[in-house]
């Protein structure tokens, strides 16, 4: 196999040619293009110098990928019969070029031969220094996950209307259809540069499509800023958690938040059950705050980084999709074995203690009760010392007790005055500062682990538990208790 010399040449005007690009042009070896259409091709043309296009491949081949691996299979064949050939392409070899990627995937006997790249010519223009941030993107495979607002953006091979328009959809849903972005034509060309400043929605408006069309797009500044990404949200709760921040936040710890992340998970079940669109919007937001302020906690004290969390969970992903990952085909699903107070009510118009009551989330009934306890103390419909839930307590229970030695246990009366007597309770509760929902899950689990010690030790006993009397299994859950 032959030497394959690729050669960048540079962004379009041919005074941007390198030295290294016109001794390689004039070498005598055999020039093959990428394509011609690009306008140094001129300078061959000039100089009676003889080239092969592979422009014709691209009306041979369906997709882009196929067309540059084509490319690749035909630069083989050729130096297999030449000792060097150069390849030319657009820019400089090593930015935004697919065939260049794929020949270096080959065991070839390659040597780069620099040119400028078209970014050059489109920081000069748009007047960006790209230490502060640049992103280049290949528009002919665009999509939303390639976007980072905080920083800029090139997108280049926007060469149709087709592509301008599919990534004009993309960056409206992000940016909005206003957003000034820049359309760059034949940048670095002279005498056939055109620039224009236009909003988003012009986008797929724009003529002179070609080869040398870029977008540029701005980031989105912070003194503009109406729109976050994930980082803007972490960047924001590590400054309100810091010591310029917000005195309420530095205190907070994971014990002290976690009753928040059930009310807002609870939250956001509510506004999918209703149906409210812009509400699920606000609640997911809420919902993502507590997955942020608690992987910020975490991170200050050392417990893991944020990204941990992302790392856990893309890999669960992955190893629980093995039909999607590893290629195993399933024939269907089941197969598949898976305040703020005061602005909200002024925001939702809410007004009186009732409108408050039934905006509650419907939430699990201790937690709803907690809820519904507290909007009524916020009027001072309360007790006014924890004596009074504690007698309340003890009335309701001896309620119950009344009712099911009058009536019996299948009356209603008697569910009605157990409910009582747990409403009772969670009053209790907020008088102890204590979260009753948390409580019982904490006295599920307990539960749960007592059983668990129960079935082990009753193994160790040769023995099954289903088969003891309930004095054998009232010693093994002392037992469990004393553990």
């Amino acid at each position: 196999m032959g030497k394959i010399y690729i050669i960048g040449l540079g962004p379009g005007d041919e005074n941007s040619l390198t030295l290294g690009a016109i001794n390689r042009i004039k070498s005598g070896s055999q020039n093959f293009l990428r394509t011609e259409k690009h306008p140094t091709v001129k300078y061959f043309k000039d100089n009676n110098i003889e080239y092969k296009s592979y422009d014709y491949i691209y009306d041979t081949e369906e997709d882009f990928l196929s067309v540059y691996n084509q490319i690749v299979e035909e630069l083989k064949k050729e130096s297999s019969t030449y000792d060097e050939i150069n390849y030319y392409v657009p820019g400089n070899p090593m930015v935004a070029e697919k065939t260049v990627e794929l020949l270096l995937q080959e065991n070839l006997d390659i040597e780069i031969v620099s040119g400028m790249s078209f970014i050059e010519p489109l920081i000069e223009i748009v007047g960006r220094d790209p230490v502060n941030g640049l992103k280049i993107v290949d528009g002919a495979v665009f999509d939303s996950l390639v976007v980072d607002i905080n920083v800029d953006m090139i997108i280049t091979q926007v060469y149709n209307e087709r592509i301008l328009s599919e990534v004009k959809i993309i960056l409206s849903e992000i940016y909005g259809d206003e957003y000034l972005i820049w359309i760059i034509h034949s940048g670095g060309v002279k005498n056939e540069e055109k620039v224009l400043e236009i909003p988003i929605f012009e986008l797929d408006r724009t003529e002179d499509v070609g080869a040398l069309t870029s977008i540029f797009v701005p980031k989105i500044e912070k003194k503009d800023k109406k729109i976050f990404d994930f980082n803007d949200i972490k960047g924001i709760m590590r400054l309100l958690r810091s010591n310029e921040g917000c005195p309420w936040d530095i205190e907070q710890t994971h014990e002290s938040i976690r009753q928040s992340l059930l009310e807002e998970a609870y939250e956001v079940v509510d506004a999918i059950d209703s149906g409210d669109v812009e509400n699920l919007i606000e609640e997911l937001g809420d919902l993502l705050l507590q997955v942020v302020f608690h992987s910020q906690i975490a991170y200050e004290e050392g417990e893991f980084n944020p990204i941990d969390i992302t790392s856990a969970l893309g890999n669960k992903l992955i190893l629980r999709h093995p039909h999607v990952f590893l290629q195993k085909n399933v024939e269907n699903s089941e197969q598949v074995v898976y305040n703020w107070n005061k602005i909200k009510y002024e925001s939702r118009e809410l007004t009186t203690l009732t409108e408050k009551l039934k905006d509650l989330p419907k939430l699990p009934a201790l937690m709803m009760s907690s809820k519904v306890q507290d909007k009524a103390a916020e009027i001072g419909f309360d007790w006014d010392d924890i004596q009074g839930p504690i007698d309340k307590v003890s009335e309701e229970f001896s309620e119950v007790l009344d009712a099911f030695k009058q009536y019996g246990i299948e009356d209603k009366r008697v569910e009605e005055e157990l409910g009582d007597l747990l409403f009772a309770v969670v009053n209790l509760s907020r008088f102890l500062d204590v979260n009753p929902e948390v409580a019982l899950n904490k006295t599920i689990n307990k539960f749960i682990k007592r059983l668990e010690f129960m079935e082990l030790r009753t193994k160790e006993m040769g023995k099954d538990l289903k088969y003891m009397t309930l004095e054998e299994m009232d010693i093994l859950w002392n037992d469990a208790k004393k553990s």
